[in-house]
């Protein structure tokens, strides 16, 4: 199974369907396969107040969808050093608060160490790291598994630092970005500001509230509020509109790029086009190690290392189809609708990127429907 002309008509049919009926405002999306662009869209305007107008090379902010690109440098890193994702964090960062995790574990979301009690500031990579270093972790690998939205950052970054003596955003550019013709940075340049588009904030609707995941991060304390508040900076759409976030190269959320730049990369995963990361890697990276309820998201998801797969029921059927029908499709969404996955089974990989947020954690409609379209 591949790439259809059906499917590739159909999925420019419901983008543009978003724009006229689903409130698009900018918007990009790119398919690879083969390694190949099959497709690639932009349109709209990147301000409401239609100032500039979008294209396939605008550049926009794509939160959690950094989390695939920041891990592949570590895993990268830690190949170079001889080392592997199995090896004990604590054999590079002793301080780590479960220094007999393996570098999979902590990466697939079982250490326990999402939300910090602790003050810390985002823009403060030492603070974090002591509130990481003095925190209790909440469960254990083998007790199950919840997301860590913004701690993951420090979890990737630390380790980075040990091992290259270099940020994670600058060995991501040095090592990806520049040498593979990726149009996605994790530490935006200044020369390439301009081309960022705004992002709006989703809205709420009193329902949205009512739902597991949003109780849960509206609860006073709750393990999900927590999570979502440490460490703490950077929380509103606002926020992320400043060129002081853009260049900072947060690499849990602060990836800024292209819809194409994102497929491109998966491709690399996939083993399409030649990259830096070795087989052993790529694999790894696809591999589910743990599926099931989610002690942060209020809901079902599967992880493998630093990329999130489709949780499945207990006839192992998928729950969800957000990375396409494979079970074995892999990818990370952004928060507000950002996404981006690839799929072994077939060898496609897709991007999309908007600025016109939704209200989700996960793909929103805008997205799905793209997906559902590609594939029939």
């Amino acid at each position: 199974m591949g790439v259809s002309p059906s499917g590739l008509g159909a999925l420019l049919g419901e983008f543009e369907q978003n724009f006229r009926a689903r409130g698009e405002l900018g918007a990009s999306v790119s398919v690879w396969w083969r390694g190949k662009e099959v497709l690639g869209d932009g349109r709209g305007w990147c301000e409401k107040e239609q100032h500039r107008a979008w294209t396939t090379r605008t550049l926009v902010p794509v939160y959690s969808a950094t989390k695939v690109p920041s891990t592949a440098a570590l895993m990268l890193a830690l190949d170079e050093a001889g080392m592997s994702c199995e090896t004990q964090v604590g054999e590079v960062w002793p301080g780590f608060p479960l220094p007999h995790a393996s570098f999979a574990e902590m990466l697939s979301h079982q250490c326990g160490l999402a939300a910090l009690d602790q003050p810390a500031s985002l823009w403060d990579h030492e603070e974090v790291v002591a509130a990481l270093e003095a925190q209790v972790p909440a469960w254990k690998p083998g007790e199950g598994h919840g997301y860590h939205p913004r701690t993951f950052g420090a979890m990737l970054e630390e380790p980075m630092r040990r091992l290259t003596g270099k940020t994670l955003g600058a060995f991501w550019n040095d090592r990806f970005a520049r040498p593979l013709d990726l149009e996605f940075w994790i530490g935006l340049p200044e020369s390439a500001q301009p081309r960022v588009a705004r992002l709006y904030p989703g809205k709420a609707s009193p329902n949205d509230f009512e739902e597991g995941f949003y109780k849960e991060f509206n609860r006073a304390g709750s393990v999900t509020q927590r999570a979502f508040g440490s460490p703490r900076g950077l929380r509103s759409v606002q926020e992320m509109n400043d060129p002081k976030a853009w260049g900072a190269g947060f690499p849990a959320m602060g990836g800024v790029g292209t819809a194409s730049a994102l497929a491109k990369f998966y491709q690399v995963l996939l083993g399409n086009i030649p990259g830096p990361l070795s087989a052993s890697v790529r694999r790894a990276m696809m591999t589910r190690l743990v599926d099931g309820d989610d002690r942060v998201l209020v809901k079902p998801t599967a992880f493998a290392v630093g990329c999130q797969l489709d949780p499945l029921d207990s006839a192992g059927r998928k729950i969800r189809s957000l990375y396409g029908p494979s079970l074995d499709g892999f990818g990370h969404p952004g928060a507000g609708g950002s996404h981006a996955f690839g799929d072994p089974e077939s060898g496609i990989s897709f991007g999309y990127v908007m600025n016109q947020m939704e209200l989700s954690v996960m793909p929103g409609r805008r997205s799905t429907v793209l997906v559902d379209a590609l594939y029939g």
